[in-house]
């Protein structure tokens, strides 16, 4: 029977899966068995070549080696047997699927331009040092009628690398115990997001409206979170937390 190769790439760093295919592979495999969370594969290389490759000798320093397959998705490396040529992988949410963007799921609010142009701004500074261009998505709702997120929509949202949700409260609303009401459209669009995304990839951002207590809808860590007291404030404390946020892509050395 053929053997079938299947191409293994090493991720060093964050890269769209567009641009990872476009370099040559780092390993062929032929698979011996595929399991929901592991896959155990024959590497076809000559283990000199193995033994020389880049990745190995940080595997063998303790690294975790992160491989995307192709039709298979990305893995860790768990063990190395060279002398039977054969590798363990254990299955994992990639980076290598995500779009180099950030979404902004934008409010009704008066600051919602402010927010816009200062992600603008801020785009602009980093892709002059990026190795990859980064790019904002604004969610595009009707101008009437009913939100309803299409699958392009999702899509979007679960392959952003950043997904920035303005939840300023819109209204308080009246009770024994008050709630900030942020915009409804950004609710469903945060939901989603919360389902399809890791916490460190959402940001809850905020601009001071109503003064006295209530209770958030949404519960994050508070590093997940900012407060500006006024719209001018946005410039000056936004860029520096993205940037801690964008910091495990290394998009700039």
């Amino acid at each position: 029977m053929a053997i079938i190769a299947l191409r293994g790439w090493y991720i060093e760093q964050y890269e769209p899966l567009s641009e990872l295919r476009k370099r040559p592979h780092d390993i062929r495999l032929s698979r011996n068995s595929l399991l929901k969370a592991g896959l155990r594969a024959d590497f076809l290389e000559e283990r000199q070549e193995i033994e020389q490759a880049e990745w190995f000798n940080r595997y063998l320093a303790g690294e975790a080696i992160e491989f995307y397959i192709e039709g298979s998705g990305s893995y860790l490396i768990a063990n190395i047997d060279l002398s039977s040529h054969e590798i363990y992988f254990t299955k994992q949410e990639g980076s290598a699927y995500l779009d180099p963007k950030i979404f902004l799921s934008v409010s009704e609010a008066n600051h919602s331009r402010r927010l816009i142009e200062v992600l603008d701004e801020y785009i602009a500074d980093v892709n002059r040092r990026s190795r990859l261009p980064l790019s904002l998505d604004i969610c595009k709702r009707p101008a009437e009628g009913a939100t309803r997120l299409g699958t392009y929509q999702l899509r979007q949202i679960r392959k952003s690398l950043l997904f920035i949700a303005d939840v300023t409260p819109l209204a308080v609303s009246s009770g024994e115990t008050p709630q900030l009401l942020p915009s409804a459209n950004v609710c469903v669009e945060l939901g989603y997001a919360l389902q399809a995304k890791r916490v460190e990839q959402i940001l809850l951002a905020k601009v001071r409206q109503h003064e006295g207590s209530g209770v958030f809808p949404f519960d994050l860590p508070s590093y997940q979170e900012i407060e500006f007291p006024n719209p001018e404030a946005i410039a000056d404390r936004l860029p520096n937390l993205l940037d801690s946020m964008l910091q495990r892509f290394a998009l700039v050395s």
